[in-house]
């Protein structure tokens, strides 16, 4: 089964409430007949985008060829937080690649919110500054104040604000929480607008977006020759190919797909909550909380737009509300009286490490996925490091592949039931609050 059409019809949005209250988008033409560029990017998410913007300015030819629309994918489905650092906690990276390495990281994911918010402010759509992480149990808290002590000592990162069990419920109105912490650099934005965005500052800095032109086939060239970029209608021949697919790439690179796992996340916005919206956060915050599958949730002015529950299976489920409905509820049972208008699903992709997928699957072939659901800022500074890379500009493209990404079990096979098991057991200890 293909993910691009296992829950989604061919160039048609996701009924959502990002959709509903989208800027408006130009309806693009699909690719017919044969083209040509330095490079062709394969999807037109934040990493694609950031890729055809930072091309185009460095007076690239680009081309960009997306299945659906622009930002159809989880670029304009996610929760819309701009998290800080990278998926890892920098402690776990120190472990991983050494102090300097994990250094070098904290500063590019510093540089990755940077660049997001300067791209949302260049495009006009608003952002707002602060995310709450919200602890479950002591241990959680105590976790957390310690990872703000490490931030604040070894990297100068002075933003995130300790709270105890009264701090945090002074944001977050709830009993499901004994504490956590509040990082005032980090922000929310609506994810779809971002996408949107940075897809017209990349049109007016010359770069082509093709729309509904799912890539069939691809076939690389050799160093110094060009690679054929099939659709079903047409073709690109390019110098360079940039896959920015993420959860949808499965069947176009095979090496990639052995070490990133596409898995379907859900979401849902309620009615407008009016003089209610304060129960449910105190200011224009977005929060998440420590379950290992994560519960995430903001404001879109009044109403609650709140992330939770994941499968592993193709399919979304045929009540994506219920599935929902039931972790918002434990977080605020008070809300069981109000309705919820929209729900919605969406693709993503995970790595086994959680640490974004780099690498090159040919010799002028780049790649980028992974980000493990701490995409919005991250997959904007993935985009830039690989027309970096294409351009010779900067060696963060590098930096990253470097990193070691093992495969999942059973390679691209049998990933699928090894990752059911696991998730199956990881959501059982959320479950029973271990």
């Amino acid at each position: 089964m293909n993910l691009l059409f296992a829950n989604d019809r061919l160039g048609e949005y996701p009924a959502s409430l990002y959709v509903d209250t989208s800027d408006p988008a130009p309806d693009r033409p699909a690719l017919r007949g044969a083209d040509q560029a330095d490079v062709c990017i394969i999807g037109a998410g934040y990493t694609g985008l950031s890729a055809a913007l930072h091309l185009a300015q460095a007076g690239r030819r680009v081309i960009v060829l997306e299945a659906h629309r622009a930002g159809f994918g989880a670029s304009g489905r996610n929760g819309g937080q701009i998290g800080s650092g990278q998926r890892l906690e920098v402690t776990d990276l120190e472990q991983m690649a050494g102090k300097p390495a994990a250094r070098r990281l904290w500063d590019m994911a510093e540089e990755a919110k940077a660049l997001t918010y300067d791209l949302a402010a260049q495009a006009g759509v608003p952002t707002f500054r602060g995310i709450a992480h919200a602890a479950r149990k002591p241990a959680e808290v105590a976790h957390a104040h310690q990872m703000a002590a490490h931030l604040a000592q070894h990297y100068g990162y002075d933003q995130i604000e300790p709270l105890d069990a009264a701090g945090l419920r002074a944001l977050i109105p709830s009993d499901a929480y004994v504490g956590g912490d509040i990082d005032h650099g980090a922000g929310h934005v609506h994810p779809l607008n971002l996408a949107l965005g940075i897809a017209r500052l990349a049109e007016t800095a010359g770069a082509v977006i093709f729309e509904r032109s799912p890539v069939t086939r691809i076939v690389h060239g050799t160093t110094g020759t060009k690679s054929r970029i099939e659709t079903a209608e047409g073709h690109v021949m390019a110098d360079h190919v940039i896959l920015a697919a993420n959860g949808y790439l499965d069947r176009l690179e095979p090496k990639i797909a052995a070490r990133v796992m596409p898995i379907n996340n859900y979401i849902v916005a309620t009615e407008p909550l009016g003089a209610r919206a304060p129960e449910v956060l105190t200011r224009n915050i977005a929060a998440h909380d420590t379950k290992f599958v994560v519960n995430y949730w903001r404001l879109h002015e009044d109403r609650l737009v709140f992330g939770g529950g994941e499968t592993v299976t193709y399919r979304f489920p045929r009540d994506i509300a219920a599935k929902v409905r039931k972790p918002m509820l434990a977080v605020y049972p008070a809300l069981k009286d109000v309705k919820i208008t929209h729900a919605w699903g969406g693709t993503l992709a995970i790595t086994l490490n959680r640490m974004p997928c780099f690498a090159r699957p040919a010799p002028n072939c780049l790649s980028a996925s992974g980000f493990s659901g701490h995409g919005v800022a991250l997959a904007c500074l993935a985009g830039k490091l690989m027309a970096q890379a294409v351009t010779a500009t900067g060696d963060g493209f590098d930096a990253m592949a470097a990193l070691p990404m093992p495969a999942f079990p059973g390679g691209g096979l049998l990933r699928w039931p090894m990752l059911v098991a696991g998730m199956s057991w990881f959501s059982l200890r959320d479950r029973i609050g271990i």
